[in-house]
């Protein structure tokens, strides 16, 4: 039989509470900021994830965690706004990629930028502060090891 489960203790409940809070707040935040744009929210997340670099198909529906037929419908209607095209994958032309064009690069940046519910908060702390910050939830998150800077996205 296996011991049991010790219990979170009070400051880990609060952090994940607060965690949540911050989570819940980019979202509705990320919401508004997509339909001023005419976009869903799962749209403006894709964009801002394609941003970064073009991707199969199944890439992006693990990466936002839903089926790649939701994928598909998404992709469709950013490509009809001319926010994302596809193309073949260099590495495997029978593979075709999810890509933003100049307009949906220009689109996830006025997204970002309209983001601004943590940009007060963060400012109040000093630039040390936000690196010591990063990095700890770099570790709670894992896979990206302190110190270690991850791209800017465009």
């Amino acid at each position: 039989m296996a011991p049991p489960t010790p219990r979170p203790d009070p400051v880990t409940i609060e952090v994940v509470e607060l965690i949540a809070t911050v989570v819940t707040r980019y979202h509705e935040e990320y919401d508004e900021a997509a339909g001023r744009h005419a976009l869903t929210g799962a749209q403006a997340r894709l964009l801002a994830l394609l941003s970064r670099e073009p991707l199969p198909m199944r890439r992006i529906a693990r990466k936002l965690k839903c089926e790649p037929s939701n994928v598909t419908g998404i992709v469709d209607r950013l490509a009809a706004r001319g926010l994302v095209e596809r193309r073949p994958d260099p590495a495997d032309r029978r593979v075709k990629l999810a890509a933003v064009t100049e307009d949906g690069r220009e689109t996830a940046r006025q997204l970002r930028e309209e983001l601004d519910f943590a940009r007060e908060p963060l400012a109040g702390l000093s630039a040390g502060e936000r690196r010591h910050l990063r990095d700890l939830l770099r570790r709670v998150v894992g896979g990206i090891p302190d110190g270690e800077d991850t791209p800017e996205p465009h």
